[in-house]
């Protein structure tokens, strides 16, 4: 029999959750259109203080309850979307909706991230749908991409800019010469950084970012703890001074590549070519650039967070869950894994390397560093000398290497730091082209 409407149940109130209850409220008809049955919002599960948001104040009062067994026994909910964000107790009330059978949404990086292979085991058990588009890249469609678009590819690399925050904050240093401080500050003040910026500022949101993509590019079950995580906090005006020089940009990019069975996962700085497609992705704006054997290069690009993005995001898989459940299509749930594959380890990597040191202003320094260097093979592409201190005797000299590995280049750095001639390596930044 065919089903008279399809219920929604939101837990949530937040930015990006009223966005959504707004969203269904708003284009009740056009969503109705799209799956030939309304789409109603039947229950809404918020906290205590939640009530008081003007949004709660403009909408039915007997939508809201704090009680989440009243909002689990609600009986005419089909669908149930997460939009609390962190991972308890938002994982819980996944488990709990799809162990009662419901199709869930979700924009929960975290959750996908860690226990995404989890919850699509158990959504596979009770036939339900698992979908979680705006978890990467706001309203960016990528995952439904790599699930279906991109399919009869083998991608061999992923090269993002998947943190509007901190791509903010670099772009201010970059064209407007402030520190990370300043620009910090100002990205806090415009409300594009949270009170406490640092899982944007240390690279852990775009690692779990890079994990989902990885995993569903790759085929293969990639973990949060498998992605090498930097963040951008150590940059300095004078790092972006002289990438130009050099003819680079900074960008904080999420790398993933496949060779074989071996996959390399890392979230760090780096300097790419400036006339790259990505180095010109400024502000919050987020882009991934796809490489696939069949397709060559895809490059995604829109803004990566934010309520109305975030919705689009979310409601567009409410109507696919909802069209599921409407023409009994199936689960949805598509993300299949492969065993076999190896996760390379960062000390194999091997890159070009920039580095920025404070040195003593006498003859003979370069021939140490450069000796260093070459015991453990790696070789100078180029080397500037740049604000040498008269009174204190000291200069600051910039090196860019040819391709070494990380590990020869971490056991390099280690012996340069012991030179009697180094006073500090000011920063170290990897080199992508």
């Amino acid at each position: 029999m065919k089903k008279q409407s399809i219920g929604v149940g939101l837990i949530g109130l937040g930015v990006v959750a009223g966005a959504v209850a707004r969203v269904l409220l708003d284009k009740a008809k056009v969503l109705a259109e799209q799956v030939d049955c309304p789409i109603v919002l039947r229950k809404v599960k918020v906290l205590e203080q939640d009530l008081t948001r003007p949004q709660a104040l403009e909408m039915d009062s007997q939508l809201f309850t704090t009680d989440e067994d009243e909002f689990f026994a609600e009986p005419e909910i089909d669908i149930i979307v997460e939009a609390i964000g962190n991972e308890n107790p938002a994982l819980e009330y996944l488990k709990r909706a799809i162990s009662s059978g419901k199709h869930v949404v979700t924009s929960n990086k975290e959750v996908i991230a860690k226990h995404g292979a989890e919850l699509l085991a158990l959504a596979q058990q009770h036939k339900v749908g698992l979908r979680y588009e705006a978890s990467v890249g706001g309203g960016i469609p990528l995952v439904a991409p790599f699930q279906y678009d991109l399919v009869a590819n083998n991608i061999s690399g992923i090269y993002a800019i998947i943190n509007g925050t901190t791509n903010y904050i670099l772009t201010r240093m970059a064209k407007d010469g402030m520190d990370f401080f300043l620009a910090r500050n100002r990205a806090q003040q415009l409300g594009y950084a949270e009170a406490n910026p640092e899982n944007d500022i240390e690279g852990i949101d775009a690692a779990y970012k890079l994990a989902i993509l990885a995993s569903l590019a790759f085929h293969s079950q990639v973990r949060p703890e498998d992605v090498y995580c930097e963040g951008i906090s150590r940059l300095d005006s004078r790092d972006f001074q002289y990438a130009r020089e050099f003819g680079f940009a900074i960008k904080l990019l999420a790398i993933a590549k496949q060779s074989d069975n071996l996959i390399e996962t890392r979230v760090h700085p780096v300097f790419i070519p400036e006339d790259s497609l990505l180095a010109k992705i400024d502000d919050v704006y987020n882009a991934i650039l796809v490489e696939g054997d069949l397709v060559g290069k895809v490059l995604f690009i829109g803004e990566g967070a934010g309520a109305l993005p975030s919705s689009s995001a979310i409601v567009a898989d409410i109507v696919s869950a909802a069209q599921d459940i409407a023409f009994g299509a199936g689960s949805g749930v598509r993300w299949k894994l492969q065993p076999g594959k190896v996760i390379k380890p960062m000390s194999d990597i091997e890159t070009r390397y920039y580095l920025r040191m404070n040195v003593a202003d006498r003859s003979g320094v370069l021939a140490q560093i450069s000796k260093v260097l070459g015991d453990h093979l790696i070789s100078i592409s180029s080397v500037l000398q740049k604000m040498v201190d008269s009174v204190s005797q000291t200069a600051e000299i910039v090196i860019m290497t040819h391709p070494a590995k990380e590990a020869a280049m971490q056991q390099a750095l280690e012996e340069v730091t012991r030179l009697p001639v180094v006073n500090e390596i000011s920063n170290f930044i990897r080199v992508e082209e």
